[in-house]
Parts: structure tokens; C-alpha cells; sequence
């Protein structure tokens, strides 16, 4: 027999400033990453690796802009790349669409 709960979180308004912060950045590396991926295969025809992508990260939070990408904790960041690879690799499958913005 299988169980299902339902649970919801109440954030105290600290934590889901933490929360919001950490979505909208994962959004922002969610979007340059695709814009660069996209950039790289219709200008040179390069596949882009998850070690490149990782290193791309890296370079975002280097970045004096984009510093508050370090503010936040690496794990969701590194996760998007991660997801982001496998839709990749699920749409050159055919099993998916193109990811999108």
C-alpha cells in the first residue's frame, strides 16, 4: 500500500528571502548558460560538456556583476547545470524538446 502526504512550509520572512534569492539566480544561470550553449552551437557547431559548463559557472561568479552568485549556495547552481545537460541530451535523443528561456 502506498502513503501520500501532503505537506506545505511556511518560511519565516528570512529564510524566504534566502529562497527568492536563490530561485532568481538559478533562473539567471539557467538563461546564460542556454544563451551561451545555443551561442556556441550556431556559431561554431561545438557540443557543449557538463566540465565546460561547470567552468562556464565559475566564470559567471568571477564575474564584478554577478558577484551575488557566490552569495548564494553552489549545490542549486551546479543543479541546474546538471538538469540542463540531461534536457540537452533528451532533446538530441528525441525524447524532448529544445529546453527553453
Amino acid at each position: 500500500m502506498r502513503t501520500a502526504y501532503k505537506v506545505r512550509a511556511y518560511p519565516t520572512p528570512g529564510q524566504a528571502a534566502v529562497l527568492n534569492r536563490t530561485f532568481g539566480c538559478v533562473r539567471l544561470v539557467w538563461n546564460r548558460t542556454l544563451a551561451w550553449r545555443s551561442a556556441r552551437w550556431q556559431g561554431e557547431r561545438v557540443a557543449t560538456n557538463a566540465s565546460q559548463a561547470n567552468a562556464y559557472l565559475t566564470g559567471l561568479k568571477r564575474d564584478p556583476e554577478l558577484a551575488f552568485l557566490g552569495k548564494v549556495s553552489s549545490v542549486p547552481l551546479q543543479q541546474v547545470l546538471r538538469t540542463q545537460q540531461k534536457a540537452f541530451t533528451n532533446f538530441f535523443a528525441r525524447r524532448a524538446r529544445h529546453p527553453r528561456f
